[in-house]
């Protein structure tokens, strides 16, 4: 009896710990977030000087000016072509090679699956030089398909390791009684694989989306045109060579966050149900 109740309460405190752990972690990640809406709110003047997470005074202004001064609607609609462009090629691209990697027999099959994994490896800032002559010689530097090309590049490796992985644990008997109804290859890929991958397709879809909306060196690198940048560029032009304007710098920041942070809300509980069913772990 003493033993079920030591037990007990050692599992009771553990779990008191873990939970005391976890809400310290929320509260690191949320924090930033927190401050960063509250400076977005104040002044210049008490921006450093008030503390306090919540303003006395609300400047809603703020994001009016950061909206009208940074030019931040050229540049929105910018990152959301970029950003939709990109994660539709990488979601139609990615889960059509691993599909083929997963069910087909082919020639240079395995070379082609250990190439897109090496290029894992690579960092992307190591691949700006090849990519600018590349573009160059292409005639598709300082323009949007260019732009969306690299960036389809960049999230390919990491998306078709994610899909193969899953599709390699797909029961095969769904594909055979799909096929008896009449299914084509590309039926299969299109109405069994597909609507089964949702949770690692969400995985995909917030990871490259996450990524194409925060990039900003390789479009400083492929672009000339300040139209064509993204939404990232219009962040410096509140930082100047002597001050920097914090409150419309924050403003401009909650703007930027708040496209990202719905898509991960929408697709949380596809999110949580990948990671569950192991879809990151080979």
């Amino acid at each position: 009896m003493k033993t079920a109740v030591y037990y007990r309460t050692k599992r009771i405190a553990i779990n008191v710990l873990i939970h005391v752990f976890l809400v310290i972690v929320a509260i690191t990640c949320i924090f930033p977030l927190v401050w960063m809406v509250s400076s977005s709110l104040k002044t210049q003047e008490t921006i450093f000087r008030d503390p306090s997470l919540i303003p006395t005074e609300f400047h809603f202004e703020n994001y009016y000016l950061a909206w009208k001064e940074g030019g931040f609607g050229r540049y929105f609609l910018n990152s959301l072509l970029y950003t939709v462009s990109v994660v539709c090629g990488i979601v139609v691209i990615s889960s059509l090679a691993a599909y083929a990697f997963s069910r087909f027999r082919f020639p240079g099959k395995g070379i082609l699956f250990a190439m897109f994994m090496a290029a894992m490896m690579i960092p992307i800032p190591g691949s700006f030089v090849p990519l600018y002559v590349l573009l160059n010689k292409l005639h598709l530097r300082n323009t949007s398909i260019g732009y969306i090309l690299c960036m389809i590049n960049v999230g390919l490796s990491t998306s078709i390791f994610l899909l193969k992985t899953f599709f390699d644990k797909m029961p095969k008997e769904l594909e055979d009684a799909a096929r008896i109804d009449g299914c084509s290859k590309l039926g299969i890929w299109w109405h069994v694989a597909l609507p089964l991958a949702k949770p690692v397709l969400a995985v995909v879809i917030v990871f490259n989306a996450l990524n194409v909306w925060n990039e900003y060196v390789l479009a400083l690198i492929i672009f000339d045109s300040k139209p064509l940048m993204p939404l990232q560029v219009a962040l410096m032009t509140f930082q100047g060579e002597f001050i920097t304007r914090y409150p419309l710098l924050m403003a401009g920041l909650t703007i930027t966050a708040l496209p990202i942070i719905i898509v991960y809300i929408l697709m949380q509980k596809y999110i949580v149900k990948g990671v569950t069913a192991g879809a990151l772990v080979g």
